[in-house]
């Protein structure tokens, strides 16, 4: 752009040349200014936000990244949690942020792939207002079903449910949730009616569970190391892939269910207009933490999976994908938060 202003210039008046060099001489030092805070970057503290309460896998998995990147980069990096509205509170607060690489956001894949379609108002356009940076996990959901349901595995209830569902029912931690999603992507793609119950949180929804009073759920992970202590069946993975922890444990699509995908990323995020020059510097600073054995462990303690790297384009086409899928799937079961 510089250098055809210049070529310009031979042919304008005095005062135009004047004016184009002007042109020139600003815009110069805006196309380096990007590249030499990225080299500069970070010469202070960072402000990692987690849009959700202490104790909960966003906050584990944020909390495991900031020691990793904190001793990659040689900064403090202190978790914020700003919890809310779904995640909305916590990423509002860093969409308005200076866009410096110096506030970042982790938060689940579900505030750009479910939140946009569910709620009527949002105080953020995740799209707009955030920059995907990098993602650290690949989140699924698991199916499981109180004991007392005289099913031993996937391929038995898959036959159950289809003689029974009327009578059923299913809890979820909320409408709009992702667990909820993926129990209406249940009943869509076997044909079966179980009734949606919500409840206020993962938690609560999985003790009612243990109770009797729900016959099936999907979890986001919370539940797990009860599932290993006998309080519930693990009937299968809703995700693409089996998982390290339970290897023996088949996907849905693996029993016939087809093209079932319920599950999001964990990820890092930054304000929209952050330079181009600093999402790439952050993007390979996580994606080194990524190797991490303690960030490891975390994830996959929450039954999650580690991501392969991806450049912060790769990420946004990710959650382009997934909010194209979920959102089809919200429109056509007439999903709404409440």
């Amino acid at each position: 752009m510089c250098t055809e202003l210049a070529s310009r210039m031979q042919r304008k008046s005095p005062s135009a040349k004047n004016a184009i060099a002007l042109a020139v001489a600003l815009l110069l030092p805006m196309s380096t200014a990007g590249a030499d805070e990225a080299a500069d970057w970070p010469n202070r503290p960072i402000r990692l936000v987690v849009n959700f309460a202490p104790g909960g896998a966003v906050d584990l998995v944020g909390r495991a990244v900031s020691v990793g990147l904190q001793s990659r980069v040689g900064q403090s990096v202190v978790v914020e949690n700003r919890a809310g509205a779904g995640g909305a509170i916590g990423a509002e607060s860093v969409a308005k942020a200076a866009p410096d690489g110096y506030t970042l956001l982790v938060s689940g894949g579900t505030l750009f792939s479910i939140a946009p379609f569910v709620y009527a108002k949002m105080p953020l356009d995740p799209f707009k207002d955030l920059v995907p940076v990098a993602p650290v996990s690949k989140n699924t959901q698991y199916l499981l079903v109180k004991n007392e349901l005289p099913v031993k595995d996937g391929k038995a209830f898959l036959e159950y449910v289809q003689q029974h569902s009327a009578n059923m029912s299913y809890g979820s931690p909320g409408y709009g949730s992702g667990p909820h999603l993926a129990g209406e992507m249940f009943k869509a793609k076997t044909g079966t009616s179980a009734l949606h119950v919500p409840y206020k949180g993962a938690g609560p929804a999985f003790h009612e569970l243990l109770a009797g009073r729900l016959d099936y759920l999907f979890d986001p992970g919370v539940a797990l190391n009860q599932v290993e202590g006998g309080k519930a069946r693990l009937i299968a993975i809703a995700g693409e892939n089996r998982v390290a922890r339970f290897p023996d444990i088949p996907t849905l699509q693996e029993l016939g269910v087809k093209d079932f995908r319920a599950g999001t990323y964990f990820g890092i995020y930054a304000p929209a207009g952050t330079p181009a020059a600093i999402i790439k510097k952050i993007n390979a600073e996580i994606n080194k933490t990524l190797n991490d054995e303690a960030l490891k462990n975390v994830i996959l303690q929450n039954g999650a999976e580690v991501v392969s790297p991806m450049s912060a384009d790769e990420f946004l086409k990710a959650l382009e994908e997934e909010a194209a899928r979920n959102g089809a799937l919200v429109k056509e079961r007439n999903i709404r938060a409440e």
